[in-house]
């Protein structure tokens, strides 16, 4: 669903900018130096989590030196909401995990439905190793079983995020810094 100019001009205006993108490069190319040295005897599998992961993946992607191959898993919890529901998968890899080492590549850990699902649908399909990173991680007590994420690049308040991939309503996944939306 489009919102009007006018609306997401409005959203904008009242949102601040948490993150620049300058801050979000170094956070990325600092995330690729820790991935370079964990994946350099591997080749493996990049999953980037549709849509929200796009952004992300590819700024990380032109920075890593393993010889990694690309695919996406689209699952979400949003449909164009800002919060999250049942989870809607609309999406798998079309290569074979059995035995590769999966890197999952996501937008944001929140409460962690999301990236425990996709993680235990990666073993279910024989990956030997599964490892995760994430743009942006939000700083609370909520995510279920302990789930983290091996690689965070940057932490936010418990605040609605968008910008770099996140987005607001299906929009502002565009711009190159992160912001939090006003109370």
């Amino acid at each position: 669903m489009s919102h009007s100019l006018e609306e997401l001009d409005a959203v904008l205006s009242r949102a601040n900018l948490i993150y620049s993108a300058e801050q979000v490069a170094q956070a990325i190319d600092t995330m690729a130096l820790q991935l370079n040295e964990r994946l350099k005897e591997s080749q493996p599998l990049l999953l980037c989590v549709m849509n929200g992961g796009l952004v992300f993946t590819g700024y990380l992607l032109t920075r890593l030196n393993c010889f990694p191959e690309v695919d996406y898993i689209h699952a979400t919890r949003y449909r164009n909401k800002t919060s999250g529901s049942t989870l809607d998968w609309r999406a798998h890899p079309h290569n074979d995990l059995k035995n590769r080492t999966v890197l999952i590549l996501d937008d944001i850990l929140d409460e962690g439905i999301t990236l425990k699902a996709i993680i235990d649908y990666c073993y279910e399909q024989g990956a030997k190793e599964v490892l995760s990173a994430v743009l942006v991680q939000k700083k609370h007590d909520r995510c279920i079983d302990g789930v983290k994420s091996d690689y965070v690049g940057l932490e936010v308040e418990d605040k609605y995020v968008f910008g770099f991939g996140m987005d607001y309503r299906s929009q502002l996944r565009h711009l190159d810094g992160i912001y939090a939306l006003s109370e």
